[in-house]
């Protein structure tokens, strides 16, 4: 039996979200039909753009970019603060409707889902009919839009969805990529990110369809294993199942042998940094928080030792684990080489649980350049506060705002980065701190 595919993805979810509530509490404007974003204070230009209406995305603005350079393109832009546990009540209702057409649904992030319809096509005139049913009630019944991609894997399913937007359904079945797909610039092949696309226009291939006409040997003595991923992705080769949603774990961990013993506690921060990253992700991704984070080391003779802690608040910040990470590590840790790391989560929640602001881990300072608009989070700017904090004569009330902004702002920061990775792959976008370290300590030593 030929598979069928949905790929069902909400139309600027955070936005849309943000919109339909307003029109519940008697709004007169849907900020969806003007130029308005979410994800940051225009007042004070700060912020980063997490989600666009179409009259914004009219005057070049994107997703990600800080709020300044959105400011310069549109004057007029209305910006709303993000509300995560909105999203959340949108999201799950958004999936328990997609239940009930589908036996298998895999929900990839919090507004976009796979739905496996094999078979289930019998009960319906043609593919298009069952997605306007699904369009129908999702509009009716919540209030926002959903774009739909049909076909017979994932990968073209994906493709389809992101056509012309927004309450739009789209086919994309093999025999339709030469004219819908291959058409496209390289950039937009689901996976492709900036290096990689410019890595591929480098070497004269401009689009899809140049890319799935090349040699795939070719493409991966440059682009390696995943030169040949694109290559199959661009001739819609994807035999990935829809998979169910999975019983919920009872931990989420990542953890690294190393290629050489660590002795260095700046090399081994930049490893917490990395493994925070890619656990607060998981975490971010099954919408799940956690109440306890441990760190485990092994060492060059083999001796596992882990110590963790136990918060009275759930988190799934990528800087809350990095920053509690090194706090354990550093009482863990007695100077022996160090040849495993590991950081891991336990006490799993689906409740996010507000911190008490005076246990609640400091955040690192979201750094943004006036003249460029460049957002940089600076992790040494703790140590500078914490050095300085003697001489410190502010407030305590607005010590407790400062950190309700600074976590704010890093859990934008994390959904924005999600937004960016899911669609253009993982090494997409990455931290700046290690850059912003290195050009500290370079200034530091002139």
């Amino acid at each position: 039996m030929e598979r069928l595919i949905y790929h069902v993805d909400v139309n600027s979810a955070y936005l849309s979200w943000e919109a339909t509530e307003q029109l519940k509490n008697g709004a007169e404007i849907d900020i969806r039909q003007i130029p308005a974003i979410i994800g940051g204070d225009t007042a004070k230009r700060k912020g980063v753009v997490l989600a666009k209406s179409i009259p914004a995305k009219k005057y070049g603005i994107r997703t990600g970019e800080p709020v300044t350079d959105a400011l310069k393109k549109c004057p007029d832009l209305k910006s709303f603060p993000p509300d995560f546990t909105l999203y959340k009540k949108y999201s799950q209702a958004f999936i328990q409707i997609l239940k009930k057409y589908a036996p298998v649904v895999e929900q990839v992030s919090i507004d976009e889902a796979y739905l496996d319809m094999s078979g289930l096509h019998y009960f319906y005139k043609n593919p298009e009919d069952a997605a306007k049913l699904i369009q129908a009630e999702i509009r009716e019944t919540l209030g926002f839009t959903v774009n739909i991609g049909i076909s017979n894997c994932k990968v073209l399913a994906k493709m389809a969805s992101d056509f012309e937007k927004p309450d739009k359904i789209h086919t994309l079945f093999p025999a339709e990529i030469p004219e819908k797909m291959w058409p496209l610039p390289v950039r937009e092949l689901f996976f492709t990110g900036a290096a990689a696309a410019a890595k591929l226009n480098s070497l004269g291939i401009q689009t899809i369809g140049d890319l799935a006409n090349s040699d795939v040997t070719f493409l991966k003595s440059h682009l390696k294993s995943h030169g040949e991923v694109l290559w199959r992705y661009a001739n819609g080769m994807d035999d990935s199942p829809v998979r169910e949603e999975r019983e919920q774990a009872k931990g989420y961990g990542n953890s690294t042998t190393l290629s050489r013993d660590v002795t260095e506690y700046e090399e081994a921060a930049r490893i917490l940094r990395e493994l925070s990253e890619t656990v607060a992700r998981r975490l971010r991704k099954d919408l799940i928080y956690a109440r306890t984070i441990e760190v485990e080391i092994k060492d060059y003779q083999f001796h596992k030792r882990s110590h963790q802690k136990v918060l009275d608040y759930s988190t799934n910040t990528t800087d809350d684990l990095y920053q509690i990470s090194c706090l354990l590590f550093k009482e863990l840790w007695d100077g022996t080489p160090i040849r495993l790391l590991g950081v891991r989560c336990t006490k799993l929640t689906e409740e996010k649980i507000e911190p008490k602001e005076e246990e609640k881990a400091p955040a690192p300072f979201l750094v943004e350049n006036e003249q460029s608009g460049q957002i940089t989070m600076d992790f040494l700017l703790q140590d500078s506060a914490g050095q300085h904090e003697a001489g410190a004569k502010t407030e305590e009330s607005d010590i407790k705002h400062q950190k309700r902004e600074r976590h704010r702002k890093m859990e934008q920061l994390d959904a924005a980065m999600d937004k960016i990775r899911t669609k253009y792959g993982e090494k997409s976008i990455g931290r700046a701190e290690p850059l912003f370290r290195r050009g500290k300590d370079q200034s530091s030593k002139s």
